[in-house]
């Protein structure tokens, strides 16, 4: 967070908390205020295997362990090298706001709280720090200091890593040799910045062109060839470096980004499809995003009338599967087969918070609107992999439904940030849209 000689103290909002349950130690060397309604929130969120309800458990111990009956005084050291923290009581609502807030809202009486502090701490600058950008809004208005919590973001979205590059005017030779013997060695290629692991590669000249991928490990740029995927065929380049990594058993962890239309769940699930001998199950998850703060409990109906709206764009892509004519051994239908493998739970689509606990070895994991998801989210994914198991995140970082998240912020562009360059990760930007030229049209233009 914010450095410098002014002394601040930060006061923050439980959407923080519930965000990041380390940030205490985000701050430097200056204060950190826990609104003691923050306190009062957090107790509604102990309970639950979801990653906010881990958040909340975790702090709540955190401060626990720091202890001490100058946590709800003059504040405890957080540790070497950073602040204090303390829990503050509710202050008196300030006149100053009485009029334009209502004391019964959880967000007045913390921007109370952060107001209230700056009016009597004259010696430090007092900044209210919150995911939620109305909240800051609101802060600003009556002439506090506000920002968001931006420990995990991302620096700049417009150079995130693509996944592709394209390499003009290359020698004829190369290209010949490419196709004849599948590979050639990368210290062949003259590029301006250094390949990275997985990278996929256009090389053009006047007269041809093709499709490959780097090899980090050894070396060699290795041709990419248009492969079919259980019915489903890759109709421009991007889908055919989506279709060869995720085909790929060395890489078990892959993220596809890209607009709606693009088609990056339908081929991550053709190529699970396509692999699944290889593997124990296909899961398909999404995040269920709450509206109005209200979990999927708050539906009316059982757990499957609940999770068929938000998983209905998963039913489509397998219904586009299902269409396709033989699976290529020509005796059982495509259709046939997913249906099997429905029955049998081969083949799973659930809710996010339905599979965490799940065993994932040799599962072919694949999770759809991973923007919707916060860094420690896809970590505590990953971090549950088993051994033979692939796991796929496929989203589109400019359609966010959660409310404290933002294209900087959210999970997959966390982790394609800070994944690229590792051998056992690939990344592919998907940029056409190949759903009907309508579609793209409107993805255009509108």
């Amino acid at each position: 967070m914010s450095g410098g000689a002014v002394r601040k103290t930060f006061v923050l909002d439980t959407n923080v908390v519930l965000h990041d349950s380390a940030c205490l130690t985000e701050f430097d060397e200056h204060s950190v205020v826990i609104p003691i309604t923050v306190l009062e929130e957090l107790d509604h969120f102990k309970k639950g295997n979801e990653s906010v309800n881990f958040h909340a458990r975790e702090f709540l111990r955190s401060l626990d362990r720091l202890g001490g009956e100058g946590i709800f005084g003059s504040g405890v050291s957080i540790g070497p090298d950073h602040g204090t923290v303390r829990v503050q009581l509710e202050h008196e609502f300030h006149r100053d706001l009485e009029f334009h807030f209502d004391r019964s809202k959880p967000d007045h009486l913390i921007l109370n709280c952060a107001y209230s502090l700056a009016a009597e701490e004259s010696d430090s600058l007092v900044v209210l720090v919150s995911k939620d950008v109305n909240l800051r809004l609101k802060a600003r208005a009556v002439g506090l200091m506000a920002e968001d919590y931006t420990t995990d973001h991302v620096r700049d979205v417009s150079t995130l890593y693509t996944g592709k590059r394209s390499i003009e005017n290359l020698e004829t030779e190369l290209i010949d040799q490419l196709y004849a013997e599948d590979a050639f060695e990368a210290d062949q290629l003259s590029v301006g910045e250094a390949l990275i692991a997985n990278e996929s590669l256009i090389l053009r000249n006047h007269q041809k062109s093709a499709l490959a991928r780097f090899d980090g490990a050894e070396r060699l740029v290795r041709r990419i060839a248009k492969q079919p995927a259980f019915g489903i065929t890759p109709r421009n380049a991007e889908q055919t470096f989506a279709l060869s990594v995720l085909c790929d058993p060395n890489i078990p962890l892959v993220s596809l980004s890209g607009t709606a239309g693009t088609g990056k769940t339908l081929l991550a699930l053709a190529a699970a499809l396509e692999q699944r001998k290889h593997y124990r199950q296909i899961f398909l998850a999404r995040p269920i995003v709450p509206l109005s703060n209200k979990d999927i409990g708050f539906l009316p109906g059982e757990v499957k009338a609940k999770l068929d709206p938000y998983m209905q764009p998963i039913y489509d892509n397998l219904a586009v599967i299902m269409s396709q004519g033989s699976s290529g051994n020509g005796k059982v239908s495509v259709s046939e087969q997913v249906r099997q493998m429905l029955e049998d739970e081969k083949l799973s689509v659930s809710a996010l918070s339905y599979i965490r606990g799940r065993s994932l070895n040799r599962i072919f994991f694949i999770v759809d609107e991973a923007q919707n998801l916060t860094p420690h989210e896809v970590k505590t994914i990953i971090t549950r992999a088993g051994e033979g198991t692939k796991v796929v995140f496929t989203g589109d970082i400019f359609q966010i439904d959660h409310p404290y998240l933002d294209t900087q912020s959210n999970g997959l562009s966390y982790m394609i940030e800070r994944m690229q360059g590792e051998p056992l990760y690939a990344h592919v930007n998907l940029e056409k849209g190949e759903r009907s030229d309508l579609a793209q049209l409107a993805s255009d233009r509108l």
